[in-house]
């Protein structure tokens, strides 16, 4: 089931680049807000780099987007990240949304993405760089700097115009299903072992887990 909210308050773009792409504030972001998110992100990760930077800046536009205070204490805002690493680490430092809390899932497409999802009202914003991002950083650098703080002090400064690119996005699968219910679980009639946030499948009267129904990814 497809899940959609009300349409966004945030300005669209008047010939925009993709269908429901979102116009991006164009003033320098907040430094104490991305402060606090980098330093959490750095202590977690044991270093700052600048897919961290981008992840902490993706959070936070989604957030003003949504019109979400963050990093949120709660679990109403769901983060759907396209890769891990680096990136994730600062998705989660500035959002508050963790893989333990289960308001962080990992799609795993190698893409340096997310999309924030406000299980309240069903909205979804889906962020990610620009793709000429890190040329543009390239050639507008002092030539006696080094790329990689290059990157840190655009990622950094830059507007979020110049930095990311968001839009509307609609769910293409059940959420209420993916968060599932405080305390759900079953047994699988196959393996034995227990099912928990309602990940069966029922055959019949058996009742199956993913990796029986479809194969597991050990042997």
């Amino acid at each position: 089931m497809a899940v959609s909210g009300p349409a966004s308050s945030a300005p669209v773009l008047s010939s925009p680049a993709l269908p429901g792409q979102l116009a991006l504030p164009t003033d320098p972001p907040d430094p104490a807000a991305l402060d606090t998110a980098l330093a959490g992100s750095s202590a977690l990760h044991g270093h700052l780099c600048p897919r961290q930077i981008l992840g902490a800046r993706s959070a936070l536009l989604a957030g003003a987007l949504l019109d979400l205070d963050l990093p949120r204490t709660d679990k109403r805002l769901l983060v759907l990240a396209e890769t891990d690493g680096c990136y994730a680490d600062g998705l989660s430092a500035a959002s508050g949304c963790w893989l333990g809390r289960r308001t962080l899932r990992l799609m795993d497409y190698g893409r340096v993405a997310a999309t924030f999802v406000d299980t309240r009202s069903g909205r979804a914003v889906r962020v990610w760089p620009q793709t000429d991002l890190r040329e543009r950083v390239r050639a507008g650098k002092p030539e006696d700097q080094k790329r990689y703080q290059a990157y840190l002090d655009a990622y950094r400064v830059w507007p979020d115009a110049e930095l990311l690119t968001a839009r509307e996005v609609t769910l293409q699968f059940d959420l209420d299903g993916l968060l599932s219910r405080h305390g759900q679980r079953a047994v699988c009639s196959s393996c034995g072992e227990e099912i928990i946030n309602e990940r069966w499948v029922r055959r019949g009267e058996r009742v199956l887990c993913p990796a029986c129904l479809s194969g597991a990814y050990y042997v």
